[in-house]
């Protein structure tokens, strides 16, 4: 259990892990600004001038019967943002890495291949014959 942590560590995934949480944590900062300064008014703008946002209120007289829409919209703006970021600039290019360093490996390191049966049947044949052969040879002298 232990070898198996220490190979974890030694492996380098700790490192990429964290390295993976800081810009991932950046990034939402980033999106949660964009989504924040860029598509809410958009949004509190489709919902009407007077509104607090797309939505409606359950009670007109009281703000947190407010049905905001425009958080659920922007929240998954902000996911589906994340998410594409995350796919093409970590995911994909990794993926591909793994590709081409496993095709190298397979490349370096052919793979042996199982002999026909009927090759090996043949093979046989002729180790038989010259075992036969040999047998002959030593009879005769």
């Amino acid at each position: 259990m232990l070898k198996g942590f220490k190979d974890f560590v030694l492996r380098g995934n700790i490192i990429e892990l964290s390295i993976a949480v800081v810009i991932g944590t950046a990034f939402t900062a980033l999106v949660t600004a964009f989504t924040n300064n860029i598509i809410n008014p958009v949004i509190a703008a489709a919902g009407g001038v007077n509104a607090e946002g797309l939505g409606f209120s359950i009670w007109p007289d009281n703000a947190k019967t407010f049905v905001n829409f425009g958080a659920v919209i922007t929240a998954f703006v902000t996911f589906l943002i994340t998410a594409a970021v995350v796919y093409f600039i970590f995911v994909a290019p990794m993926n591909k890495l793994n590709e081409l360093t496993k095709r190298r490996a397979s490349i370096e390191e052919p793979e042996d291949e199982p002999m026909p049966a009927d090759t090996a049947l043949l093979v046989e044949i002729r180790d038989l014959l010259t075992e036969l052969a040999a047998a002959n040879k030593e009879a005769s002298r």
